[in-house]
């Protein structure tokens, strides 16, 4: 039983799972939208939003104790491992969300996948 299990296994190893969902995510934070399956999309979603919050908080605690801002960053920087995707999550993406108190991602669905019939959708970030 799988009781109280997060996350979605999408038919992988732990690290294929973990490699994947931190490529997704950083090309996420590159491109600022991505085409991928649903059930990718979906498994990413979240961790996508938590470090879009993480980066958020961050900022503001910078304004209080530099070095929790050093923190956020530093646990940014370790689900991430991109410093430049790091740079652009704290610099120009968390402060265009400031204001808004959830919600940074779309998906918007695209119909199915023409070889094996997945269903493809284009996960974004919404734009204020």
């Amino acid at each position: 039983m799988r009781h109280r299990v997060a996350g979605r296994r999408l038919n992988r190893s732990m690290g294929h799972r973990t490699a994947l969902r931190r490529n997704l995510v950083t090309e996420l934070f590159r491109h600022e939208q991505i085409k991928t399956t649903e059930a990718k999309a979906k498994a990413i979603r979240s961790q996508a939003e938590k470090l879009i919050t993480l980066a958020k908080r961050g900022l503001r605690a910078a304004e209080e104790d530099p070095a929790r801002g050093v923190h956020a960053r530093r646990l940014a920087h370790g689900r991430l491992n991109d410093p430049a995707i790091v740079k652009k999550l704290f610099d120009e993406i968390a402060p265009r969300y400031m204001d808004r108190p959830g919600g940074y991602t779309r998906i918007y669905k695209l119909g199915v996948r023409k070889g094996d019939a997945a269903p493809m959708v284009i996960l974004e970030l919404v734009e204020e």
